[in-house]
Order: structure tokens, then sequence, then C-alpha cells
């Protein structure tokens, strides 16, 4: 009888991991990987954890921190917390662009700092999942694209920063996914909610997927992701 130890399942950490594409993302890395759930509440993380082969939570409110202690050595890293608020420029106070930023961009570049060693040691990959509005910005959306944009630059600097490392950085701008987050900015358009128009939060988790598969002289760099038919 063999006396090798079990090979170690890949670690992944995903935010925003309770809901949405978050949880998507979550189940498809399940099936391969431990994943640490990452979300605020702990009875919803603790739904997630339950559903997969191998998770534990990572309880945090990444605006604030205080974070749980991360592995040695950590293969995946998906940013999918996100928030969008905020109207047109003229309406929209600091507090706002504040919150916004803190979760999209500041908790993003915090936690991948604290990671990097982790990372560095697996020799593991960042995705974040950014948006269609990482690319181009309409009237009364300008507060959230600001934070795409500025999510973008982080990840192009983190990519060339850390390719000597051997640190691997994907972005991932899905369109219209069908979501909580969705349905809130479709009743403050004012338009009808059809999710024949969106993707679907697995149809994202199957875009991450890709890029985790890759083997590691491979880069996925930057991948925009749309729903097939349009209004």
């Amino acid at each position: 009888m063999s006396t090798d130890p079990a090979p170690r399942l890949p670690i992944a950490l995903v935010t925003g991991a309770s809901r949405g594409i978050g949880r998507a993302i979550a189940q498809e890395l399940g099936r391969t990987h431990h994943v640490l759930v990452g979300g605020r509440d702990p009875r919803a993380v603790a739904e997630v954890v339950r559903s997969l082969p191998s998770a534990a939570p990572f309880v945090a409110d990444l605006a604030s921190g205080p974070y749980p202690d991360l592995p040695d050595a950590l293969d995946v890293l998906v940013h999918s917390a996100g928030v969008e608020d905020g109207g047109t420029v003229a309406d929209t106070a600091r507090e706002t662009w504040q919150s916004v930023f803190e979760i999209n961009v500041f908790s993003v570049a915090d936690l991948t700092r604290r990671a990097l060693p982790a990372l560095r040691a697996a020799r593991g990959i960042v995705v974040a999942i950014n948006s269609g509005s990482g690319f181009t910005a309409s009237p009364g959306g300008g507060v959230y694209a600001a934070s795409k944009f500025a999510l973008r630059a982080l990840t192009d600097a983190l990519r060339e920063e850390e390719r000597a490392n051997g640190v691997r950085v994907s972005s991932v701008h899905p369109g219209r996914t069908d979501s909580d987050m969705q349905r809130s900015l479709t009743a403050k358009l004012g338009e009808e909610y059809d999710t024949d128009f969106y993707l679907a939060p697995e149809d994202v988790a199957a875009t991450v997927r890709t890029g985790v598969d890759l083997p590691e002289h491979a880069t996925l760099e930057t991948l925009s992701v749309r729903p097939t038919r349009k209004r």
C-alpha cells in the first residue's frame, strides 16, 4: 500500500462569494480547489461553505478589516466583491465616491498586497472581476465606471510588477449579468429586467475557469464576455 501523502488541493480565495457571480465562481472552482469563501455575513458564507466539497469561511468587511489569516501558499485570488452607487457628477456626494472606491479599488489593492507572498509561493493567479464599465462610462454611471477604470489600471500595473515572480493577473470584464446588482441598476435606469439579454453568473464563472486552468506560461490578461443577444 502506498504511503505517499495525498496531493494538496489548490487553494482559491473568492471575495463576494456568498451570492451572484462570486458564488458561481466559488461553485465552479470548488470542483477542483479548496475554496476560502469570502463575504461579510457569516450565515451566508457558512451556507456556501456547506455546499462545497472542500471549503472554509473567510469572513471580513473588506472596507475596514481585519482579514482572517491567509495560507502560506495561495493558488487563486478572485476579487468578485463590488458595489454600484452614485448618479450624475452634479448629484453625487464625496462620501459616495469614497465608499465605492473603498470596495471596488482600495480593498482589492490591500487584500492583494497581503496575499502576494502566498501567491508568489504558489506561482498563483489573481483574477479581478471588472465590468464593461471598466472600458466605457455613460451618463449617471461615472462613479462605478471610474472605480472600474481604476481597477483596470491597478491590474495592469500588478500584472507587470509580478510577471517576474510567476504571478499571473487576469482582468475579466462581464457585460450585463443576472444578479442583485443588475436588478438594482436596471430599476435605477427604469428599464425592464429581462434575463434573455443578460449573462448568467455561471457564464462568468466559466470564463474565470478558463484563465485559472491555463498553464503557468500563459496568461489570460484581459477578456470581455458579453451576452449574445442585444436589445
